[in-house]
């Protein structure tokens, strides 16, 4: 049954490839564009997010129906969360960093053990074991330059700017802030 739904949605496995090569092309290519531009989507989201939260917490409680505290309380973390993105861009990369890192070990953690409980009934299951090391791989690659970020530097911004975070090698991983074009 899986290996026939599988075979049939083979194009969706592709075009998801696709995608994510591209978007991949384009973060390396414009780093410090791609790192702003999602940091700023993400405050942006939250505020909206925050906001709807806390309107929907009065204008859609029915007569007679308690006070929805926590979906007031939901709307005003967001809110603070997207504010908090707005003020502090590089604490912001540093949070995003740490989210891509484990999502990079969970998603290859789940490949590895799919993989392994499909084994009888997919061929080429060590493909998709192969792919879940290696994105283990690269999470704790992001995770062991977590240590080298100096928070000091990274988040004081008095710009205001985005200031990308551009994980670099030589000896050891060096996190710097690299700014945007035309900040000096």
């Amino acid at each position: 049954m899986i290996r026939e739904l599988l075979a049939k949605n083979w194009w969706v496995f592709v075009l998801r490839g696709i995608l994510a090569i591209l978007f991949g092309v384009g973060a390396f290519a414009m780093p410090g564009i791609t790192l702003a531009a999602l940091i700023m989507l993400y405050a942006a989201y939250a505020v909206v997010d925050g906001i709807v939260a806390a309107v929907a917490a009065f204008t859609q409680r029915k007569p007679g129906e308690p006070f929805p505290w926590s979906v007031f309380l939901i709307g005003l973390v967001s809110l603070a969360a997207g504010i908090g993105a707005f003020a502090y861009p590089g604490l912001t990369a540093l949070a995003l960093l740490y989210l891509i890192a484990g999502w990079y070990v969970v998603r290859g953690v789940s490949e590895i053990l799919v993989a392994l409980r499909l084994r009888k009934e997919i061929e080429g299951e060590g493909w998709l074991i192969a792919g879940g090391v290696l994105s283990v791989l690269f999470g704790l690659f992001l995770f062991a330059g977590l240590h080298c970020v100096e928070p000091a530097a990274e988040f004081q911004n008095p710009s205001g700017r985005a200031q990308p975070m551009n994980p670099t090698l030589d000896l050891g991983v060096d996190v710097h802030a690299v700014p945007l074009k035309g900040q000096h």
